[in-house]
């Protein structure tokens, strides 16, 4: 069971490219094996972390592998929705540049004052993540952006704004800060009380 977290990490790791490749090789036709992949690498992210903290492995070098992993899996997932139907991506284009923007600033944000990349597991990045996969479902699915693109949207760009602060507000680099309240919270020295289901 220690080492389930690990193999989850990397089967969705793997799940990014298998997925470009269908995409390529097979177009439209591929979609709904995409939807199948697309979940299971949700469910994947979901459990990862669930496990590692349910068998004491939750340890930093594991969190950080999980987040440059979830970065690679969306970034493989969205560019299967801009070969699929790249008319929705163009609609929303100076939308969806501002969360790769946003994407990018928390990078330089936390290396700059940490010397490492963020590593928050915030609930507002889980809530973004969960938008994220019902819009890139849709996208690549149905040909539909509309309503869960842009809530897609709205949640990246509240979630980025809370891992901005959690940044600013951390005294020293951590991993698995629920919010910017938690963060201050840290700050101040004062306890708090973590869930296994979202923070260990």
């Amino acid at each position: 069971m220690k080492k389930l977290p690990v193999l989850l990490i990397f089967f969705r790791l793997l799940l990014g490219p298998v997925m470009i490749a269908l995409t390529y090789n097979y177009g439209k036709s591929s979609a709904p094996v995409l939807v199948v992949l697309l979940f299971l690498g949700m469910l994947s992210d979901i459990f990862d972390g669930i496990v590692a903290r349910s068998t004491g492995v939750s340890t930093a070098k594991l969190r950080r592998m999980d987040s440059q992993t979830d970065l690679v899996f969306w970034l493989c997932a969205g560019w299967c929705a801009w070969l699929l139907h790249p008319h929705i991506i163009i609609n929303d284009q100076y939308a969806i540049i501002t969360i790769f923007v946003m994407e990018a600033a928390t990078y330089v944000l936390s290396i700059l004052k940490f010397g490492k990349e963020t590593c928050t597991h915030a609930w507002l990045s889980k809530l973004w993540g969960i938008t994220l996969f019902i819009a890139l479902t849709s996208i690549i699915g149905f040909g539909y952006g509309g309503v869960p693109l842009a809530l897609a949207v709205i949640f990246g760009i509240v979630s980025h704004i809370d891992v901005y602060l959690i940044i600013l507000l951390l005294p020293e680099w951590t991993h698995d800060v629920p919010s910017c309240y938690h963060a201050w919270l840290i700050r101040k020295g004062k306890p708090f009380k973590k869930y296994r289901m979202f923070n260990g």
